[in-house]
């Protein structure tokens, strides 16, 4: 049975499974778990998008506690809060690797034999 506790630890992930749901956002944690803290400016650069749109993908990475900022002078730096998630990112690189070899297995099933 689900307690209080369980729903409430189900919720939390589920928020930051959900804040890592955009695939420029996960361009964005990749790019700093590779290549450290990053501008907003250079991040809008690799993305090609506008400043703005990239601030709001770095302001939900950071409400869910993904990212950490850090400012310079006037301009603002974000981190990994926590080396856990480049491992995380690979752990999930497993389970598509997986998922292939799976599919490849079943579509060669499907051959007629020699």
């Amino acid at each position: 049975m689900m307690t209080e506790q369980d729903q409430l630890r189900a919720e939390t992930r589920a928020a930051v499974l959900k804040a890592l749901a955009h695939p420029t956002r996960i361009f964005i944690v990749e790019v700093i778990d590779r290549e450290g803290p990053q501008s907003v400016q250079k991040l809008a650069a690799m993305v090609d998008a506008d400043t703005s749109t990239v601030s709001r993908h770095l302001s939900v990475l950071k409400n869910a506690g993904i990212l950490r900022d850090r400012k310079d002078g006037t301009t603002v730096f974000y981190s990994l809060s926590c080396g856990c998630i480049g491992g995380f990112m690979d752990g999930l690189e497993g389970l598509l690797r997986a998922r292939r070899m799976r599919d490849q297995e079943a579509w060669a099933a499907t051959l007629p034999g020699e």
